[in-house]
């Protein structure tokens, strides 16, 4: 028996050591941090239990039968986050390059298939040189299993991403069929085909940072949700959005202890909106008004600033935001926000967190480069999203809500639950002065007219009355007392049941 326990204390400490201590070196002096170390962080103190430690490859070809390493660069197993249940992959750089083989993918799959089981998020650590070459089409097939497993744990538990190193060819496509993507600055980078084979193919020279590193996915292609300094502060993010999240799509997301009034009032919001209509301010001040001890988590913060996205919690519930930001580009609809904004509503419907849309949106933003590449689309995806999303839907107009962007921003005819409209709300298909020169085209030559019949399209117009006569604003509220009204109306709705026609699933204009 004692030398059963030897051998057994001895696998473990091998194990444990991964690639062997010069290449954990290595490693840190890359500024990263070990597969287990991440693990060690991310979970709660001593509540990792680890599967299939001493599992390895059945490689023989290419002399692999003489590298066997314990584990087979893939650490698995399930732990808690603040006492609730994740379930985490951290692929081991220091062992053969962290590369997927058969072995490799089939212990992924297997906490995969747990975590759908049981209920419970999936975190993968992705850190790996791509797949194991001298394995050939095996570890192909391994890809092709992970795939599936991220195709059918979607929208039945939530999954995060976690990019810690190279992320490179079919791997690339795993991250990105998950929820949530996070990356570290200056270590990680993603990408379909490297730069030697950019190079080759069609002559760009880039470096792997340029072509697929965290400033590129979080900035310019929204691949990436968010970037942080270094591996520490990128795990400790991921433990505050877990906090925010249900644990699987049967479950309501947890409800924290909350030291905030849920009637607070907050006088500086009567004078958040400019007297003058076309000056920004800042939407971020409301939301964190609004929210309780105002946290707020934001998502794709680097991506389509026109248009915030993320999560708070009232009277200690999760709650996802989306809002247009009149500080960038007037806040304005796009191609990018629709589609920033579009993934984020889904999201939420998926879980049942409820959405709170805050609005001051003059439009779709005009221009060829937006109908050529297709805002027609793309929009109709906000616009699907919000339609067929069955989650408590409570929406507050602050300023300008204009023609078709109206209707898409969680308006009434989308079947919002709740329309809320400030005193200087304008609910109208254009600004004045646009209409006025349309329907008034006779008297363009007459800048007295003109201007008389603008003041009179505002008094007409340009105010929340005419949709709350219609019905498609529910009450005119202070802004002073909007922390309050938005509470009550969610404490209303947490019952909301919602059917729909049967159908096997819809068909979001992609």
């Amino acid at each position: 028996m004692k030398d059963i326990q030897h051998e057994l204390d001895q696998r473990r400490l091998d194990a444990r050591m991964g690639g062997g201590e010069k290449r954990i070196a290595s490693q840190h002096a890359k500024g990263k941090l070990t597969a287990r170390e991440r693990i060690e962080l991310l979970l709660d103190e001593g509540s990792f239990e680890e599967f299939d430690m001493f599992i390895t490859h059945r490689c023989t070809d290419f002399g692999m039968q003489e590298q066997k390493p314990a584990g087979d660069g893939v650490v698995t197993g399930w732990g808690t986050v603040n006492g609730r249940q994740v379930y985490v992959f951290s692929q081991d750089f220091t062992v053969l390059g962290g590369s997927v083989s058969a072995t490799h993918a089939k212990k992924i799959c297997k906490i995969m298939d747990m975590a759908i089981e049981n209920g419970a998020p999936v975190i993968g650590i992705n850190d790996s040189g791509g797949a194991r070459i001298q394995e050939g089409v095996d570890s192909l097939a391994g890809y092709g299993d992970v795939f599936q497993r991220n195709i059918e744990a979607s929208g039945v538990v939530p999954q995060i991403s976690m990019i810690m190193g190279p992320c490179a060819g079919g791997a690339v496509y795993s991250p990105a069929m998950t929820d949530f993507i996070f990356m570290v600055k200056d270590s990680s980078y993603m990408f379909v085909t490297g730069p030697d084979v950019v190079k080759t193919v069609t002559n760009e020279v880039v470096t792997a940072e340029e072509l697929g590193g965290a400033s590129t996915h979080t900035r310019k292609s929204s691949v990436a949700d968010a970037a942080f300094e270094n591996d520490v502060e990128a795990l400790a993010e991921v433990r505050r959005l877990i906090d925010f999240l249900p644990l699987n799509n049967r479950e309501k997301a947890p409800v924290r202890p909350f030291f905030d009034d849920p009637a607070r009032v907050e006088e500086s919001l009567d004078t958040l909106i400019p007297d003058n209509p076309n000056q920004p301010y800042d939407m971020k001040e409301l939301i964190t008004k609004v929210a309780d001890e105002g946290d707020f988590y934001e998502i794709q913060k680097d991506f389509a600033g026109n248009i915030i996205t993320g999560f708070i919690r009232l009277e200690g519930q999760t709650v996802g935001v989306v809002a247009n930001q009149p500080m960038v580009l007037a806040g304005v609809l796009d191609i990018d926000s629709a589609r920033k904004a579009a993934r984020f509503v889904r999201f939420c419907d998926c879980f049942e967190i409820p959405i709170l849309t805050l609005v001051d949106v003059p439009g779709f933003l005009p221009g060829t480069g937006q109908e050529y590449n297709g805002v027609i689309k793309h929009g109709a995806k906000l616009l699907f999203a919000y339609g067929e999303a069955t989650v408590p839907k409570v929406t507050v107009i602050t300023r300008k809500a204009y023609g078709g962007a109206y209707v898409v921003m969680s308006s009434k005819h989308l079947r919002g639950d709740i329309n809320y409209a400030w005193p200087t709300a304008e609910v109208a298909v254009m600004g004045a002065k646009g209409a006025t020169e349309i329907i008034h085209r006779a008297d363009l030559g007459d800048p007295e007219k003109i201007a008389a019949r603008t003041a009179e399209y505002e008094d007409r117009f340009a105010n929340p009355f005419v949709a709350a006569e219609r019905g498609f604003i529910d009450e005119v509220i202070m802004p002073q007392s909007t922390r309050r009204r938005v509470a009550r109306a969610f404490a209303a709705l947490r019952n909301k049941r919602a059917v729909k026609p049967w159908k096997k699933h819809d068909n979001i204009p992609l």
